[in-house]
């Protein structure tokens, strides 16, 4: 089995922090899985995503995405993964229809592709009937799935998810799931950013707990609860490794 992912010996520390947000991290994700990157608040989470995605340089260490080195082929990267991230990056004034044609022609689709594309997943996210409206008229559920539209046109190898069901309704949150977990048997490598663990619960393959920008525990989701026998689910399992402390 190939791999999509490979961090070696990550490291990000910004600046005047006491720590690294990211220290020494290292782990792989092979393709196919869903890989759930689970940590509580402030453990490093978006950080990792951020130079994952190319838009953040570590200080050292190296980020392999589809096989390329991402500080030396990160244009080249960034054409085939698709990256839904937590804050929404949509064009407010302008409508549905008119945000995806726009982020289909920077992925270099063709015209016949971007309306092809379009018209299929504004039906599958149930958003058909709002193609026409402006984005800053719509719900925290609807921006999102029409996001996750965004990252998906040009059909990536790997999709790259930060948060992406932070703050919508238990009805859009159903959708996402739904549709994630049909990608995923579809073969897409998906890396699911959270710290729902329900959510990794049902469509993780993979895990990996980080806490204080440091891995914990990665492996198979069988595999890391088999390491941990006096725990019966993830919930226990992660707040035995990142302690019971309130995080703000």
């Amino acid at each position: 089995m190939s791999i999509v992912v490979r961090l070696d010996h990550l490291t990000k520390q910004y600046l005047k922090a006491p720590r690294p947000a990211v220290s020494n991290m290292s782990f792989e994700i092979p393709e196919g899985a869903v890989f759930g990157l689970l940590g509580p608040n402030g453990a490093g989470k978006s950080t990792t995503v951020m130079m994952l995605c190319g838009l953040m340089r570590p200080d050292s260490g190296t980020v392999s995405v589809l096989g390329l080195d991402m500080q030396e082929h990160g244009a080249e990267v960034r054409k085939k993964i698709g990256v839904a991230p937590q804050e929404i990056a949509l064009f407010p004034t302008l409508t549905a229809h008119e945000n995806l044609v726009y982020f289909g022609r920077m992925y270099g689709l063709k015209k016949d592709e971007i309306k092809r594309q379009i018209e299929k997943y504004l039906s599958v996210f149930n958003l058909r009937e709002k193609a026409h409206k402006q984005v800053g008229t719509f719900s925290g559920g609807m921006k999102k799935r029409l996001n996750l539209i965004a990252a998906l046109l040009h059909q990536p190898r790997l999709v790259i998810l930060d948060e992406p069901t932070a703050g919508v309704d238990v009805q859009s949150r159903n959708m996402i799931l739904d549709f994630l977990t049909d990608l995923k048997a579809e073969g897409t490598s998906i890396i699911y950013s959270s710290h729902v663990l329900e959510e990794a619960e049902r469509i993780c393959t993979h895990l990996g707990i980080i806490d204080e920008g440091t891995v914990l525990q990665t492996g198979t989701r069988g595999h890391v609860m088999a390491q941990h026998p006096d725990c019966q689910n993830l919930e226990q399992l992660f707040l035995k490794l990142t302690g019971k402390n309130i995080r703000d």
